[in-house]
């Protein structure tokens, strides 16, 4: 695995090798595996990795349950808190569910709906690998939302590249090179030997050119 000196020079070069340009750019950090086969089970990365260092855009979040769990989720200020009603209203639209898997990063849901969303909205949410985390009736859902604004997605995808946004050009170097351990650990730990099979660690940002170290 690579040295915290050289996730330190490879984020610096990632970060200079960008085009400059009037927005924040992401930085993502892209690592290509060996020695997996990706259409097999020794190959199913689907984590939520929470940053040390948040990034400046925030998840988005939806929240689909009623009552108490609701209200505290809307004082939590979730993106969308949908009412259980509101979920036959996907069932005979697949544009429509696709649709709303696509506007939000995560979703939460009370344990008792799991069932019903599964019927409604796998379709649209399992490809995505957005399954909703279910939320107990005692369990902190204002805790759950704020820890989710600081989470990425990482996914394999039945491929050797996996990609995941590791922060922006908002962020220092220490701060970039632990958001990239958060990433690369997740990623080494579902993996059948670890970060052995991680060949090559990239980084680069939303414009730029990546900046490529193989790993011994």
């Amino acid at each position: 695995m690579l040295s915290n000196q050289q996730f330190a020079e490879l984020a610096k070069k990632g970060k200079d090798q960008a085009s400059e340009r009037k927005f924040t750019q992401s930085v993502e950090v892209i690592l290509t595996l060996k020695e997996v086969d990706p259409k097999k089970t020794d190959l199913n990365v689907n984590e939520i990795v929470y940053l040390p260092h948040p990034t400046k855009k925030q998840a988005k979040i939806c929240f689909i349950g009623s009552g108490d769990l609701a209200l505290r989720a809307k004082a939590a200020k979730a993106d969308l808190v949908m009412d259980p009603s509101k979920l036959e209203n996907y069932g005979g639209s697949k544009r429509d569910a696709k649709k709303l898997a696509r506007s939000y990063d995560f979703f939460l849901a009370d344990t008792a709906l799991m069932p019903r969303i599964g019927k409604v909205l796998g379709q649209a949410l399992g490809p995505k690998g957005k399954i909703p985390t279910p939320v107990p009736p005692n369990a902190s859902v204002e805790g759950m939302i704020t820890r989710m604004r600081t989470a990425v997605r990482v996914r394999s995808r039945g491929s050797l590249g996996i990609m995941a946004k590791a922060g922006d050009s908002t962020l220092t170097e220490p701060q970039l090179v632990e958001n990239m351990l958060a990433v690369v650990n997740a990623v080494a730990k579902k993996l059948p030997n670890g970060d052995k099979n991680i060949k090559t660690i990239m980084v680069k940002t939303t414009m730029g050119k990546p900046a490529k170290q193989a790993v011994d």
